[in-house]
C-alpha cells in the first residue's frame, strides 16, 4: 500500500495542481491501510472520513476520485445526486448507487478470477480448436507429407496464429437475459440467477474466426472455473470495505430556505443521510453493509453552499475542501506534463495516419492564454475548454490526414494557432472595449 506522499505523486501524474484536494484524499485512502491492520473490535469502530470538493466544473473533482480508485483497483462509481427522487416518488431510488458499486466490484473481482484461471482455461480451449480444425486442415494434406510431420507442423501453425482468420464453425452460448423486477424500489430480483440451476443456458453454432472463438471460449472456459458464492462473496467484501461512491452535483440538492423545490431536494438528502451512514442493502449478489464505503461528494456550490445541506448529512461529510480555479499556468501545465496529456493524445492520434504532430513553447502559450480568455468571457467550464479549443484547432488537419500519404511533420506554433483560431481571438480583442 503506498504512502500518501506517494499517492498524491501518482496523482500528479495525471491532475496539475488541486494540492489540498489531492492531500485530502490520499490521508483518506492511507486510513483504509490502516484501518485493515487493526484489531477486530477496533476495526469496526472506524469509519471513513467522507470529503465534500468544492470548486467550479472542470477542475479536477472526478479525475481525482477516479484516479484514486484506479490506484487500488478499487470499486468505484460516479452518481449524480439530481437523478435520484426520494422515495415514493418515480425515479431512482439513492440505493441503486450502491447496487452499481457492487455491479462494479463484481466485475474486478471476475476480471482477477479469469486472469487466474487464464492458463488452464487457454489449455481447454485450444484442445477443443485443435480438434475442431486439424480434420478440416488434414483433409487437404500434401499426399507426399508423412501424418507426423503434417501434425507437427499443424499444431506449430495453430501456435503461431495462422489459422486466426479462417472461418469455423463453434459452439457458444447464448446470452442469458437478466430481468431485474422491482429495480428502482429497493429490491432485485435476478430471474437469469434464480433459474439458473434449472434452466440451462441454450447454445447454438456460430460461424466465426478462430481468432474469435479463442476469445469467445476462454471467457466461457474461465468461468466455468470460477465459483460463482465465492465470487460474490469476495465482490460484496471489496465494495464493503474498499468500495467509492462519487456523488456529483450534490450541491444542486442542497435546499435554500423558502423556496418551492425545498421538499423534494430535502428528501433526497434524507433519502442519501442512512446510506452514508451505514446501512444495510439487499443487492441480486448478496447483502451489503454501506458503513465503511467510502463517499466523496462534489459540487461547484455557486448558488447553494455546504451549510445549506441538512445538517445531519453535512456531519457525515466531515472533510470540505475547495479546489482552485486554473489560469494560464495551470493550463500550460495540463497541456504538457501529465502522462496522458491532450497533445500527446492527439499526436499519437494522428500518428495513425502519418501525421508527426509537433507543438512548440509559444504554440502552448497562445493555447493556454486563449483557454483561459474563453473561460473568462464566457462559462468558466475549466479544462475541458481545453477539449474545444484542441478540436477547433486540429480540425483541418484531422479531417485531411489519411495513413496512404507518407509521413509528414506538422508543426504547431504561435501563428498557426493564430490564423486558426483569429476569429476567436478577434472577439476577445473587441471585448475589450465593450462596458
Amino acid at each position: 500500500m503506498m504512502t500518501c506522499k506517494e499517492i498524491v505523486k501518482s496523482l500528479d501524474n495525471y491532475i496539475i495542481g488541486q494540492d489540498k484536494a489531492k492531500r485530502a484524499v490520499a490521508i483518506a485512502l492511507r486510513n483504509r491501510y490502516r484501518r485493515s491492520l487493526l484489531p477486530k473490535d477496533m476495526k469496526d469502530e472506524i469509519t471513513p472520513k467522507n470529503i465534500i470538493l468544492k470548486g467550479p466544473t472542470g477542475v479536477g473533482k472526478t479525475e481525482i476520485a477516479r484516479r484514486l480508485a484506479k490506484l487500488v483497483n478499487a470499486p468505484f462509481v460516479k452518481v449524480e445526486a439530481t437523478k435520484y427522487t426520494e422515495v415514493g416518488y418515480v425515479g431512482r431510488d439513492v440505493e441503486s448507487m450502491v447496487r452499481d458499486l457492487v455491479e462494479a466490484s463484481v466485475r474486478i473481482v471476475r476480471s482477477e478470477h479469469q486472469a487466474r484461471n487464464k492458463d488452464k482455461a487457454k489449455a481447454v480451449v485450444d484442445k477443443k480448436l485443435t480438434d475442431i480444425l486439424y480434420p478440416i486442415k488434414k483433409a487437404n494434406k500434401p499426399e507426399d507429407q508423412d501424418t507426423e510431420t503434417f501434425r507437427q507442423q499443424f499444431y506449430e501453425d495453430y501456435y503461431n496464429g495462422k489459422f486466426d482468420q479462417d472461418p469455423i464453425d463453434v459452439e457458444v452460448k447464448e446470452q442469458a437475459k437478466q430481468i431485474n423486477l422491482m429495480d428502482g424500489i429497493g429490491a432485485e430480483i435476478n430471474i437469469g440467477q434464480i433459474m439458473g440451476g434449472i434452466i440451462k443456458t441454450p447454445k447454438k453454432m456460430k460461424k466465426m474466426t478462430v481468432e474469435r472463438a479463442k476469445e469467445l471460449m476462454l471467457e466461457e472456459e474461465c468461468d466455468k472455473l470460477i465459483d460463482p458464492d465465492n465470487l460474490n462473496k469476495e465482490a460484496i467484501f471489496r465494495a464493503e470495505q474498499e468500495g467509492i461512491i462519487f456523488i456529483d452535483e450534490i450541491d444542486k440538492i442542497a435546499a435554500k430556505k423558502n423556496n418551492g423545490q425545498d421538499v423534494s431536494r430535502e428528501g433526497v438528502q434524507r433519502d442519501i443521510l442512512p446510506i452514508v451512514e451505514g446501512s444495510v442493502v439487499n443487492t441480486k449478489y448478496g447483502v451489503i453493509h454501506t458503513d465503511y464505503i467510502l463517499f466523496i461528494a462534489a459540487g461547484a456550490f455557486h448558488i447553494s453552499s455546504v451549510s445549506d445541506l441538512i445538517p445531519e448529512l453535512q456531519g457525515r461529510f466531515p472533510i470540505q475542501v475547495e479546489l482552485d480555479n486554473l489560469g494560464v499556468e495551470d493550463f500550460k501545465k495540463i497541456l504538457t506534463i501529465p502522462q496522458n496529456a491532450i497533445t500527446t493524445q492527439y499526436q499519437q492520434l494522428l500518428k495513425v495516419d502519418n501525421i508527426d504532430l509537433k507543438f512548440t513553447d509559444d504554440a502552448i502559450d497562445s493555447i493556454a492564454k486563449l483557454t483561459a480568455d474563453e473561460n473568462d468571457t464566457k462559462e468558466n467550464i475549466g479544462a475541458r475548454r481545453l477539449q474545444t479549443i484542441m478540436e477547433l484547432l486540429l480540425e483541418d488537419i484531422s479531417f485531411n490526414a489519411s495513413d496512404e500519404n507518407p509521413m509528414i511533420e506538422v508543426v504547431i506554433d504561435r501563428p498557426f494557432v493564430e490564423n486558426t483560431m483569429g476569429k476567436l481571438i478577434h472577439s476577445h480583442d473587441f471585448k475589450k472595449y465593450v462596458l
